[in-house]
């Protein structure tokens, strides 16, 4: 199949099948060489207008076609720059309710995490103050029976003869 889009290829290929076929009527001629010349000039000048003009319409389709090509890449960039702007429009909305939604549950939960804290503060305070009664009440009781342990001791130790004071039979001496 023959590719359109190498207009290089159009032109070499015009210009070879010129100079075959000048070649050809060159060898097969039944003029004389004068004649032959100025045929020969006359019909380069004139493929060679026609080369011209084939190339210089060549040339215009190109820019043409580079023309069009830029401004469909601007148009087609301009329309991409437009999209991107949009999509980041809507995240920007999407993270700004995102975090206003956010803030309304804290806002929300944060008077219930006070109460449970406060609740929980309270609950251990008292605690510690129970602890702390059962504890004077523990020493309290502690310091009666040590004080009547002493007590009974005093008692004792007035009340019992002096001889008395032997362990197994050997004596104890206080001091």
């Amino acid at each position: 199949m023959y590719d359109d889009r190498r207009g290089g290829s159009i032109f070499g290929a015009f210009l070879l099948g010129g100079l075959i076929g000048a070649a050809l009527g060159l060898l097969f001629a039944p003029r004389s060489g004068k004649e032959m010349r100025d045929m020969l000039a006359e019909k380069t000048g004139e493929y060679w207008g026609e080369a011209g003009e084939f190339y210089e319409t060549g040339k215009e389709k190109v820019s043409q076609a580079v023309q069009q090509g830029q401004q469909t890449a601007s148009e087609k960039g301009e329309q991409l720059r437009a999209k991107i702007d949009e999509a980041r429009g809507r995240l920007q909305d999407q993270v700004a309710q995102s975090a206003s939604a956010a803030k309304d549950k804290l806002a929300d939960t944060t008077p219930a995490v006070h109460a449970a804290v406060d609740k929980a503060a309270d609950a251990t305070k008292s605690g510690v103050q129970a602890a702390s009664g059962k504890a004077q009440d523990t020493l309290e009781f502690v310091a009666k029976k040590a004080s009547a342990a002493g007590d009974d001791a005093v008692d004792s130790d007035e009340s019992a003869p002096a001889a008395d004071k032997s362990v197994g039979g050997a004596p104890v001496t206080e001091g």
